[in-house]
């Protein structure tokens, strides 16, 4: 018997749709890493790009436990001597609140070319609307937050 790795002719994405309103920022995140990765599918194939696409609305209303908004800290760097800059994640929330998401769900994807290609299929919006049509709630984080709440 041979291991199966699908072409890129085989690979079947679909369009998912995480309305992020009440979540869990780190919870979401790990799912939706999961997803993009391609990790829930039969054909999941580590050295492939396999995932499917995610878009995530009202990420302005992502919620941090405990009191990581006024301790975590965001840092980034301008490129030039001294230009370290921070921001905590309350801070970063309330400015930026995609690049916030959209930092978290990085930080758990490969740190290669191939997490880079996976990033690229994530959508994130502060608001609920969103410029995509036709596309499927994400069944697995529906379930988790409502029964949470």
């Amino acid at each position: 018997m041979r291991t199966y790795s699908p072409k890129a002719s085989e690979i079947s994405r679909q369009w998912y749709v995480v309305d992020a309103e009440g979540l869990v920022l780190g919870r979401m995140a790990s799912e939706v890493a999961r997803v993009l990765r391609g990790k829930h599918k039969a054909t999941f194939t580590p050295h492939l790009d396999t995932g499917d696409h995610v878009i995530i609305v009202n990420a302005d209303k992502v919620v941090l436990t405990s009191d990581k908004a006024e301790k975590k800290d965001v840092y980034w760097h301008s490129g030039f001597p001294g230009g370290i800059k921070h921001a905590t994640y309350g801070a970063l929330l309330a400015t930026k609140p995609e690049e916030a998401v959209r930092r978290t769900v990085r930080g758990m994807l490969p740190k290669n070319r191939l997490g880079r290609a996976t990033l690229r299929k994530l959508k994130v919006y502060a608001g609920p609307d969103h410029p995509h049509s036709a596309q499927l709630p994400l069944p697995l984080l529906v379930d988790h937050a409502r029964a949470r709440a």
